[in-house]
């Protein structure tokens, strides 16, 4: 295995990491394409930075699959894809019940349980089976399914950890209003036991943030010495100032991917209704879809409905021209991983305000206003300031830029995990 180290004997920092030969990384995801949640697009923006290191990479993907850059080979691992099924009980077919794979995803998703995950993890076992000769390491994108235990034993396991799902399931438990919904809300969320347990297992994690790599030490018990930290990157191209682009006074701009308390919006809400009354110019697009829920009936109590608007399906280059017109991006989450809305909205030079849940303060620094998450109050206090002052609001954005440059790049990403398949492969020839 001598050929395939990466760095010469005593580098320590993953900036000094240079590959000198490439390896063979599978990258693997359950669901990847870029249009339907956070996993796809990074799966993607690593894929692209571990090809430009000089890696020769693949990924291996259920559906719906992702979108890759040339010369990078997907496998394609079909699930059942029940979500897409008008009726999933009569998904099933004769040929499913000869995999367990198969089988066990229609009998846990018509159960009100979520058995992607592991199923995936079969399907990949046994695709790497066949193939595994073809890679030198496996980098999972969260998945921690239990088959990813017996896969590390053969090749090794590096796992990206984002945020533990235990958090989205206390938040959606606890907003049940029904003993009935809080029960079928367990049930779905039963995997996370097997993501726990294979988290604590598995050797060795990447983590998007220290916050990450703390909260699944205390919801996981995973070993934090076990964890590296590495901020995600973002895409330059797209996500940058434009001096030509006028800022549009109390335009203030926020992601909701949906209408659940985990995402804050309601505590958004509450400040802007807070701050609106003696700011007549005050008003609120949300980046998503509202539909009829809690969010849309608080706006109506507080006689705001007037004052927001909302868009979807946009473009990465048409969510950074709104970062780029707003007077502010609010980031109100109770808890974020790392927070991409906050980090893009930066990286165009914009006033962030956003609340201290999860990974939020790491990424905003000093380039950013910051309340304590689900208090109104404070948010809207800070809502109020820039508001009310636009030249702070610009020196917070012109810092906030400069910031996402620095400390927001797909490049150091890649190298940090370039130290650990290093470190991985270091053990492997020990063992």
């Amino acid at each position: 295995m001598d050929g395939h180290n990466l760095v010469s004997a005593g580098m320590e920092k993953e900036s000094e990491v240079t590959p000198v030969r490439p390896l063979r990384v599978l990258v693997t995801g359950y669901r990847s394409h870029p249009h339907v949640g956070g996993q796809g697009v990074y799966l993607r923006e690593l894929t692209r930075a571990l090809r430009a290191l000089g890696h020769d990479v693949s990924v291996a993907s259920g559906p719906p699959y992702p979108e890759l850059d040339p010369g990078i080979t997907l496998y394609e691992l079909p699930s059942l894809d029940l979500f897409a099924e008008d009726n999933a009980f009569l998904a099933l077919r004769a040929r499913h019940l000869k995999s367990w794979s198969d089988l066990s995803e229609w009998l846990a998703h018509n159960s009100g349980a979520f058995g992607e995950l592991y199923a995936f993890g079969r399907r990949l076992d046994r695709f790497l089976k066949a193939h595994e000769d073809q890679f030198d390491v496996v980098h999972d994108n969260q998945t921690l399914s239990a088959p990813m235990l017996r896969i590390n034993a053969r090749i090794p396991v590096i796992t990206t950890l984002h945020h533990p799902i235990a958090i989205d399931r206390d938040y959606a438990i606890a907003a049940g209003r029904k003993w009935w919904e809080r029960l079928l809300t367990r049930r779905w969320y039963r995997f996370i036991d097997m993501q726990a347990r294979t988290a604590r297992a598995l050797p060795r994690h990447l983590a998007v943030s220290g916050a990450a790599r703390q909260t699944h030490a205390e919801r996981y018990g995973v070993d934090p010495d076990r964890v590296r930290v590495a901020f995600n990157g973002l895409d330059h191209d797209t996500f940058c100032p434009d001096s030509a682009v006028e800022r549009e006074t109390g335009l203030i701009v926020t992601t909701a991917s949906a209408d659940v308390p985990i995402k804050g919006l309601d505590v958004l809400i509450e400040a802007l209704a807070r701050v609106a009354a003696a700011r007549p110019a005050a008003r609120l697009h949300i980046i998503g879809t509202l539909r009829d829920g809690p969010a849309k009936r608080m706006l109506a109590a507080h006689g705001l409905s007037e004052r927001v608007t909302t868009s979807s399906d946009l473009t990465r280059a048409e969510v950074a021209d709104l970062y780029r017109r707003a007077h502010i991006v609010a980031c109100p989450a109770r808890f974020e991983g790392f927070g991409f809305p906050a980090a893009e909205a930066m990286a165009c030079g914009s006033a962030v305000v956003a609340s201290d849940g999860g990974a939020l303060p790491e990424v905003v620094g000093d380039a950013g206003l910051v309340s304590p998450a689900g208090e109104a109050g404070p948010m809207a206090d800070n809502l109020a300031r820039l508001l009310d002052d636009p030249a702070l609001a610009g020196e917070l954005g012109a810092r906030a830029a400069d910031r996402a440059r620095r400390e927001f790049n797909w490049s150091s990403h890649a190298l940090a995990a370039s130290h650990l398949y290093v470190e991985a492969l270091s053990e492997q020839v020990r063992a």
